[in-house]
């Protein structure tokens, strides 16, 4: 069996979109290792990376410049409640999503209880390429993979606009 070429990077996806890039969260904790010593001060003392830091340093220009070619860029996760550690770290950072440009919206887990969600978090850009982000149990990025299945697309869509109709946007969620 042919080798899959491997995943568009964030980069490249968000270059490329025209329209949109939707993003799906699903987990409740989540160990990236480029946010270790960021969430290792938020449990100490609260702080939370400047926007102008080198955490930053990537995802924020990118998400600007995506969002001034008119770009809509959107995330939405769906938490268990009451939420985690890493959620409230999560949801502190989110304002500098929300300045760069991202629109964010929480949704507890058991109102998505009825609705049909892949099994991996993702990104959909312009409903034609799907990347699926890939995490290990304790929630260490794994390699990523990505479609571009027309049924894979079409459920991750419908996936999306479920849970950002009954989502409660980033600045009213409370945790």
């Amino acid at each position: 069996m042919p080798q899959r070429p491997p995943a568009p990077s964030f980069e490249d996806l968000l270059d490329s979109a025209r329209v949109q890039a939707l993003h799906l969260e699903l987990r409740d904790v989540y160990a990236v290792g480029e946010e270790r010593e960021v969430y290792g001060a938020f449990l100490r003392d609260g702080s939370v990376p400047a926007d102008d830091s080198a955490y930053w340093s990537g995802w924020l220009p990118l998400v600007e410049r995506t969002v001034a070619r008119g770009v809509k860029v959107a995330r939405a996760r769906i938490v268990s409640e009451p939420v985690t550690e890493y959620i409230r770290f999560d949801h502190a950072i989110t304002d500098a999503n929300i300045r760069a440009g991202e629109e964010v919206r929480w949704l507890g887990r058991r109102h998505a209880s009825a609705l049909a969600l892949p099994g991996n978090d993702f990104w959909l850009i312009d409903d034609r390429v799907v990347r699926w982000n890939i995490f290990s149990g304790d929630g260490e990025a794994l390699d990523p993979d990505h479609t571009e299945d027309p049924a894979a697309i079409k459920l991750c869509a419908d996936a999306f606009q479920a849970v950002w109709k009954l989502a409660v946007p980033h600045a009213d969620y409370r945790i």
